[in-house]
């Protein structure tokens, strides 16, 4: 007994994991101290300086070198846009704001932001996983960032052949795209008895999502959405994404 008593005190004591350092940037003093009070309450997070505009977020994280910076895309005199080439060098970008136009989440992942985060289409729960998720490398949209970044690659599709649209979801028209959430159509997906996850993730397949981008809108990671593609590929008798977009819109 003593021999093990000697043994486990030479172990060394499990090493507690540190709490993810943020830099918190937006213009509205409320919503800055909100999301501080809201985040730095959690064991593993911790906001380590706050900003009010794009060049105040540069010198806090040039200085404190944070795991994430949480930064608005509107604010007075450098905007989000605008620090991001600056930001991105020096530690990974969650935008948080409430604008979802589409050239603006565009803009924003093509500088180099981890994610995109509109107001109001997250729990605190969902955003802190999406801060962990950012600080690994791992993207994360909110649907609304997702909706816009959809149009913009739809229509890039269209304009330049890239195979990542099925041609089946890229030939439909607007109208016909509407009625994915139609009565009629729910009657006719019925008999492929899909779960209500797997037909939501059906339906980003068929708008032309890849599995990199359903995984950030569901919340889940890629390894979940592929298992779900494959019961979704056997349920539907499909080999393919554009077979099974066609079954699922009822054009094959």
């Amino acid at each position: 007994m003593s021999d093990w008593n000697e043994g486990a005190a030479a172990f060394p004591p499990p090493v507690a994991e540190k709490p993810l350092r943020l830099v918190v940037a937006d213009d509205n003093l409320v919503v800055r101290a909100g999301l501080t009070a809201l985040l730095s309450g959690r064991d593993d997070i911790t906001v380590v300086a706050q900003a009010a505009d794009g060049r105040e977020a540069y010198e806090a994280t040039l200085h404190h070198r944070p795991d994430v910076v949480l930064l608005d895309v509107r604010m007075p005199g450098v905007d989000g846009i605008a620090a991001l080439p600056h930001l991105v060098p020096l530690a990974p970008v969650l935008m948080l704001t409430y604008s979802h136009e589409r050239e603006t989440v565009r803009e924003a992942l093509r500088l180099g932001a981890g994610g995109y985060l509109v107001h109001g289409e997250f729990t605190t729960e969902q955003l802190a996983r999406a801060v962990r998720d950012v600080s690994e490398g791992r993207p994360h949209v909110t649907p609304g960032a997702a909706e816009a970044l959809v149009v913009g690659l739809r229509s890039g599709a269209n304009a330049h052949g890239e195979p990542e649209q099925p041609a089946t979801a890229r030939q439909l028209s607007d109208n016909m795209l509407s009625q994915l959430q139609s009565s009629v159509g729910q009657s006719f997906r019925a008999g492929f008895q899909l779960s209500v996850r797997e037909a939501e993730i059906m339906d980003l397949i068929a708008s032309g999502m890849t599995n990199q981008q359903i995984a950030a809108v569901c919340f889940i990671s890629e390894k979940t959405v592929k298992n779900h593609i494959n019961r979704i590929f056997a349920k539907l008798q499909s080999t393919s994404r554009a077979q099974a977009a066609a079954k699922w819109l009822g054009v094959s």
